[in-house]
């Protein structure tokens, strides 16, 4: 019998709402960062603190993921993930907030949100069956894209007309709705007992060897760590280099339109689910990302910078469909948490380089030469222009020229060929 898929979007639906309300906290500390030091690195690190201790912490909770109830773990971490942000909040309200009190929040979020992630993944895999994995994919990639789509709109509006306060307020309220929905669905979610018999460090090892015994899948989780380190570098660059030209609104409506490519894609995705040719579409959808990043970084017209971030975005689900079916298609799922999570850790190391290096390389080497008399205004500030923002433009279009090589090379590599094939057959491949 068909499982029921309305599980699924009840905790979808908190996803959504506890994605929305992050995305206020990150749009308004970034804001706030960036106007406390005029500074990318300082607004860049932001980002890189509230996500490097759930990044560490992900191997760990994958395997409590396979071994606890999944469902605890959700409950956990979104509803201690809120501690952070009302940190913050407080210092805000009684005291002067500094970047050294949004640093520690960050992290203290982040630290707890770990927690939920691998648990949430596996749950998919509990609450569904294999023909709905694709439709799944793509809709809690919009779940994810709400902090994107809808959060720096809202908070730009928001910042026009009250203080940080209320956007943190926002956050912290959000996490009730999502701890009421994942009660309402925890009858339906796989209760996972304690293993006795498990010791934690050979379970950690016995997710690492499945995953560097498949080659093909250990080759994806690389391809994301070079896909995350492509977004990152866009991610942590794009507040500073449209601030650079325009006002905080005109940033939040920027990000909140180019995120609309996101919802394109993803809603593309759960209407009309890939099934073949998963290969050959992670590679077209990374060449595409790379065209629209290199646009992205010349001469700053904000409609061309939001068509851009539309197509950039718009090509991202059908990048992470690809992957996360022909990874999902070949683990047991007794496996399903560790191996997520070893995924994530290799993956998301990208944004962990990206963050820190693209403000450095902004602030440091690239806006230095491409400023009116810098050391590239002669050559490439004739085509790029030189002055605010220029330098932080040329970094995007190299790192957008890297996206569409990264692309190439995995249409061209043997492991993933080999993946793919036996998934075109439909051959599950359970080490």
């Amino acid at each position: 019998m068909k499982k029921d898929f309305r599980p699924f979007i009840l905790l979808w639906l908190g996803q959504v709402l506890a994605s929305l309300g992050s995305g206020l906290s990150t749009f308004g500390l970034g804001v706030y960062a960036f106007s406390l030091a005029q500074s990318a690195l300082d607004s860049s690190l932001v980002l890189l603190l509230g996500f490097l201790p759930s990044l560490l912490l992900l191997v760990p909770s994958g395997v409590l993921a396979d071994t606890y109830d999944r469902r605890l773990l959700m409950i956990l971490g979104d509803g201690l993930s809120g501690l952070g942000i009302l940190f913050i909040l407080l210092v805000k309200v009684y005291g002067q907030l500094t970047l050294a009190h949004i640093y520690i929040g960050v992290f203290i979020s982040s630290l707890f949100s770990s927690l939920m992630e691998p648990a949430y993944r596996a749950s998919v895999t509990d609450l569904l069956d294999k023909e709905d994995y694709t439709k799944a994919s793509g809709l809690v990639q919009l779940a994810s894209s709400a902090k994107f789509l809808l959060s720096p709109l809202l908070g730009g509006l928001l910042l026009k007309h009250y203080d940080l306060e209320v956007l943190l307020g926002l956050d912290i309220a959000s996490l009730f709705v999502t701890l009421s929905l994942t009660f309402a669905v925890r009858k339906s979610l796989k209760n996972q007992t304690p293993s006795r018999e498990g010791v934690f460090v050979k379970d950690l090892a016995t997710g690492w060897a499945l995953l560097r015994e498949n080659k093909g899948v250990y080759s994806l989780a690389l391809a994301g760590g070079g896909l995350t380190f492509f977004i990152g570098l866009l991610q942590a660059l794009a507040g500073p280099y449209i601030l650079s030209a325009f006002t905080q609104d005109q940033l939040g409506l920027s990000l909140s339109l180019s995120a609309l490519g996101m919802v394109f894609g993803g809603l593309a995705l759960g209407l009309v689910p890939l099934k073949k040719n998963f290969l050959a579409s992670l590679s077209a959808s990374l060449l595409v990302a790379g065209l629209a990043m290199a646009s992205y970084g010349f001469y700053p017209s904000f409609i061309r910078i939001t068509l851009s971030g539309f197509l950039f975005f718009a090509s991202l689900p059908l990048a992470n469909a690809s992957m996360d079916y022909l990874v999902r298609a070949h683990i047991p799922g007794d496996f399903q948490g560790r191996i997520w999570a070893f995924m994530g850790l290799i993956s998301q190391m990208g944004y962990v380089l990206a963050y820190p290096l693209a403000g450095f390389l902004a602030d440091q080497v690239f806006s230095p030469a491409l400023e009116t008399q810098g050391a590239l205004a002669e050559t490439l500030g004739l085509v790029l222009g030189t002055g605010p923002g220029r330098g932080m433009g040329l970094l995007i279009i190299l790192g957008a020229l890297g996206l569409m090589a990264m692309g190439l090379g995995l249409w061209l590599n043997q492991d993933l060929r080999q993946l793919d094939a036996l998934t075109q057959e439909g051959d599950r491949h359970d080490f």
